[in-house]
């Protein structure tokens, strides 16, 4: 999540700052690999944060359920294919390889972005719940977001996203 593009909804404007904060790449990619999370939903969570706004765990298995499909038909295998062309096959001279790599890293961030697109129109026609501040909406809704998944998050992971979180917040 590398674009300088500074179009799109709120929400994608915020993944593309939020993601170069120092650490949050790599926390964000930790769990993916570790807990199978969906770094655009957990993204989509802090977004929300940034207002107060919580999601229940319900609302985060509501918002997986309907971002699944695209996520599973369109973001995982351009991924994959990424992935596999950093160690081509000799078939393809290595510089073509990576000039194809490029433009699959490309389609993979646009398919990331129309995900997160639709995820923006999904949260206008629906109220979510308040919270006393940021940093207890981001927490809350991480919690959800591990409930959820049913999966143990790294802490340290969590805790590099939530300082970079309130590091973000002061800048603003």
């Amino acid at each position: 999540m590398t674009a300088a593009n500074n179009s799109g909804s709120p929400f994608w404007r915020f993944s593309l700052r939020f993601y170069r904060e120092p650490a949050v790449a790599d926390a964000c990619i930790a769990l993916q690999e570790e807990a199978g999370i969906d770094v655009n939903l957990l993204l989509f969570l802090l977004w929300h944060a940034t207002r107060a706004r919580v999601l229940s765990k319900k609302e985060v298995e509501e918002l997986e359920t309907a971002i699944a499909p695209w996520r599973d038909a369109t973001v995982i295998p351009l991924r994959g294919v990424r992935r596999a062309l950093k160690s081509p096959p000799d078939l393809v001279t290595r510089p073509a390889a990576e000039q194809f790599r490029t433009k699959i890293k490309a389609a993979e961030l646009e398919a990331e972005r129309l995900q997160q697109e639709a995820m923006y129109a999904l949260a206008q026609v629906r109220p979510f719940g308040e919270a006393g501040s940021p940093e207890e909406a981001a927490r809350t809704s991480i919690a959800a977001y591990q409930t959820m998944c049913q999966k143990q998050f790294s802490q340290r992971a969590v805790e590099t996203l939530l300082a970079a979180f309130k590091r973000l917040e002061h800048k603003e």
